[in-house]
């Protein structure tokens, strides 16, 4: 396959194209100019010659002043017939000068002939007397013709000199000019060049200036999609380094309900075997971490859920009001846990949203709260609102979160205390859901902590987005 010009080069060759199509019309006008010029001008000088020798033509039958290169022939009318008079400056063959004679008997007229032996000759035939006499002059065109092609070689010469130095000038400037655009390719071919597999990292970018308007906005538009794919590599760098830790801690939190199933079966094939009246305690095992397993595999579920909400909307918006499910949310809070205080502080906040899980947000961050502080630890839920957003703080007086782990506290399987958590029964996913399900309503939530007062904050739409 022929290997296609570069861009400068192509543009160079379509101006030199271009401007010699203009050279040449150029060319043609000046030439035609010229030579319309030199015409008329030879045609005035035949008409003053003629003018002038008409008073001897009438009386002498001849021209006795002419220029040595020109040729005259006078003709009389004699016995009907026009018959050509003896002269010392007429051509060797008379023919042309003769038809053109017999045209002229009234009205001058003009021609253009190539004498035999001659060359080209401009010939004017006039009648000096309507009728009677004709006088036919003939001047050589070859002055002219030559002057004619000394221009033409000097325009070709001058246009071709031009059309070099425009091609190659041209050519040199439009390099220049493109400079730029090689370098934005030179950067893409350095991006291809690059592993960006397991990369979020791709810090190239155009630099310098100078192209023109339509390069500079070309280069920052350059740039910004570098920017954009940069952010996108990084993005989904995150994301796989996420969904492979949330496999592997997946894996790990799967495995320990199946372990203690597994060992709970075992004992409670030997207790049915040996001892009957153990069987009870340990079916109530297999039952608990089976429960366990299963509220990780509905949480898991849940989450994968929210992330493909596109396809699959989580939601059932709903008209509905949060200080009721605050309040049904308490009831629950102080039946399951006795130990802790809580008060409640919710206006009434009519919305649009779905009761189900906020009432599941609700009681993930009270269980979080309990669990996570000693018994008498006092717990509040304050609910407010405005004409667009809603609020919900849940408050509690314990010894606060760590500010190290303030930035992970929402990532999945991730746990403050880890050993004390497992004790105790929790996955991590808790404040994942909570996260998850509040972006999912188009909301927000925040943590401030420190000892004895830790505070996570939820901002609401009070009608979801379309």
């Amino acid at each position: 396959m022929t290997r296609q010009l570069r861009l400068g080069t192509r543009l160079a060759l379509g101006l030199g194209a271009l401007a010699l199509a203009v050279f040449a019309i150029v060319g043609a006008v000046m030439v035609t100019s010229m030579k319309t010029f030199l015409d008329k001008r030879l045609d005035d000088q035949m008409a003053i010659s003629q003018t002038g020798a008409a008073h001897d033509v009438e009386y002498y039958d001849k021209v006795t002043k002419l220029p040595p290169t020109w040729y005259a022939v006078v003709y009389k009318v004699q016995g009907g017939e026009l018959k050509a008079q003896p002269g010392e400056q007429q051509p060797a063959d008379r023919e042309e000068f003769d038809n053109l004679a017999k045209k002229s008997l009234t009205t001058e007229q003009f021609s253009t002939e190539y004498l035999r032996g001659q060359g080209k000759f401009r010939l004017r035939a006039c009648p000096i007397k309507d009728n009677e006499i004709v006088l036919v002059s003939a001047a050589p065109l070859e002055d002219r013709d030559g002057t004619i092609s000394q221009l033409i070689t000097v325009i070709v010469i001058a246009f071709l000199a031009a059309l070099v130095t425009l091609v190659v000038g041209g050519q040199a400037l439009l390099r220049r000019g493109l400079r730029p655009l090689s370098d934005m390719a030179d950067t893409a071919h350095d991006i291809s060049s690059q592993d960006l597999t397991d990369s979020a990292d791709l810090a190239v970018r155009v630099d310098g200036n100078g192209g023109g308007v339509e390069v500079d906005e070309l280069r920052e538009a350059f740039n910004k999609m570098l920017a954009h794919i940069d952010t996108s590599l990084a993005a989904r760098t995150a994301a796989e380094q996420r969904l492979r830790r949330f496999i592997a801690d997946a894996s790990h939190e799967l495995r320990t309900p199946l372990t203690s199933l597994r060992g709970y079966a075992d004992l409670f094939k030997y207790a049915a075997a040996n001892e009957p009246g153990e069987r009870e305690k340990h079916l109530e095992k297999l039952r608990s971490e089976a429960s366990r397993m299963s509220v990780l595999l509905d949480d898991l579920l849940l989450l994968a859920r929210l992330d493909s909400a596109e396809s699959e909307p989580p939601l059932r918006p709903e008209r509905m009001d949060l200080a009721a499910i605050a309040e049904a949310a308490a009831d629950a809070f102080r039946a399951a846990r006795p130990s802790h205080s809580l008060e409640v502080d919710a206006d009434t906040v009519t919305m649009r949203a779905d009761a189900t899980r906020l009432r599941q947000v609700l009681d993930n961050l009270l269980t979080n709260a309990a669990v996570h502080t000693p018994a008498g630890t006092s717990v509040s839920l304050q609910v407010t609102a405005s004409s667009s957003w809603a609020e919900v703080k849940v408050s509690d007086t314990g010894p606060g979160i760590p500010e190290a782990d303030q930035s992970r506290i929402f990532d999945r399987f991730y746990r403050v205390d880890d050993s004390r958590t497992r004790q105790r029964g929790g996955s991590g996913l808790g404040l994942a859901v909570v996260q998850s399900l509040v972006q999912a309503h188009g909301g927000t939530i925040t943590l401030t902590s420190r000892p004895g007062a830790t505070t996570f904050t939820i901002r609401l739409p009070r009608h979801l987005p379309a």
